[in-house]
């Protein structure tokens, strides 16, 4: 008898295709679906895997997408509805508006990445562990221009790359919303110097943040990124480049395949984004916003209320700069407007849980806020204190 990963002497033993008895002593090479993937466990496609995804349900996703398609339609057809259910429509609207492109973007960004060998992704952000290594993925978070969703796909991806898991967080924590776009709104909302500081001060956490979570890593406290791949000692970055631009298909075929494969890998980010946009439309609809408007002066107690507010709204990017900048003018209150746009990175559930399936590790997701959080309310104290 035969199966998907080859034939057997023994069938009385065999339990599934991926089934972990009679192993033979020496690993046979990863020629079938259920053999052992050597370095890419992210992107082995075993038979058993896909047929137990296939076989659950993910309520969260498509419970959420539910949700918001039946808002959808109520606005598409006009229909009369409680006041609550306008705000949760209103509400999943406005969010949906602001953040699709950048989720379009990540999408694409993550079937690119697909296609880029890890040797050369090791390469550009630099070696894991390393001070050089941070800053780059510092800076790249710095310079690319997407919405903290986008951003969130990305770094998972990079992740699954081989990136360390100090890069990861400083390129996660350095992105949010240090766009190009956002900061030149931020030059006319609250002014050059102040958004200067904040870009600066938000480069200082991303980077002691990566360079703690790399110690954390290295020391055993947290586990080690099971894709990491060393570069060769004569691997050449351009020669590599060149390469993989004579053997790229640009064919139309292999493009909308890419297209899929980012949709695909997409999935676990998605499904969080959407169940948070049902929870803001909850939120919006049943807590008063007046709430969190009216308590957020340049004291402790109001940058603990900013820490919490941020925390339990989920914003994107775009969404935050404005309410950002007007703790900025209004409250009179810098550190709590550059606590706000900080925290959406350190505590968002939505970060917090990608972070953990995609690495399989709570751990790792609850260090997240737990070494930035710090950091991002020792300096927004201290820009409320010279304000």
């Amino acid at each position: 008898m035969s199966n998907c990963c080859g034939s057997s002497q023994q069938p009385e033993k065999k339990t599934s295709c991926c089934s972990t008895k009679a192993k033979p002593e020496t690993p046979p090479a990863a020629t079938s679906c259920c053999a052992p993937a050597a370095k890419s466990p992210a992107t082995q496609n075993s038979c058993c895997g896909e047929d137990e995804a296939k076989q659950s349900i993910d309520w969260i996703l498509w419970g959420s997408a539910a949700a918001i398609i039946s808002l959808l339609a109520l606005h598409l057809f006009r229909t009369e509805v409680p006041d609550w259910a306008t705000i949760m429509t209103e509400t999943s609207i406005e969010m949906i508006s602001a953040m699709w492109w950048g989720i379009a973007l990540g999408i694409i960004a993550i079937g690119w990445l697909n296609r880029i060998p890890r040797e050369i992704v090791i390469s550009v952000l630099g070696p894991g562990h390393s001070k050089r290594g941070i800053f780059r993925a510092t800076a790249a978070g710095l310079m690319l221009d997407l919405c903290n969703h986008g951003i969130l796909m990305v770094a998972m991806k990079l992740y699954e790359r081989g990136a360390s898991l100090g890069q990861v967080m400083a390129f996660m924590i350095a992105s949010p919303w240090n766009s190009f776009t956002l900061t030149l709104i931020l030059f006319g909302l609250i002014g050059i110097p102040w958004t200067l500081a904040f870009i600066a001060f938000s480069m200082v956490i991303a980077w002691i943040s990566g360079m703690i979570f790399d110690a954390l890593e290295k020391n055993g406290t947290l586990p080690m990124n099971p894709y990491k791949e060393e570069l060769p000692e004569d691997f050449k970055l351009w020669v590599a480049l060149k390469d993989l631009n004579n053997s790229a298909d640009y064919s139309i075929k292999a493009t909308l395949d890419m297209l899929w494969q980012g949709v695909k890998g997409s999935r676990m980010v998605v499904r969080w984004i959407l169940f948070g946009i049902v929870l803001v439309a909850l939120l919006r609809a049943f807590v008063p916003m007046e709430i969190f408007e009216t308590w957020f002066g340049a004291t402790v107690g109001g940058l603990f209320l900013t820490l919490l507010a941020a925390t339990v709204i989920e914003v994107c990017s775009e969404g935050s700069t404005p309410i950002a900048a007007d703790l900025v003018t209004r409250a009179n209150a810098p550190g709590n407007g550059f606590t706000f746009l900080m925290a959406g990175a350190a505590t968002d559930y939505t970060e917090i849980m990608v972070v953990k399936d995609t690495m399989k590790s709570w751990k790792i997701a609850l260090f997240l806020p737990l070494v930035t959080v710090p950091q991002v309310l020792a300096i927004g104290w201290i820009m409320n204190q010279v304000s």
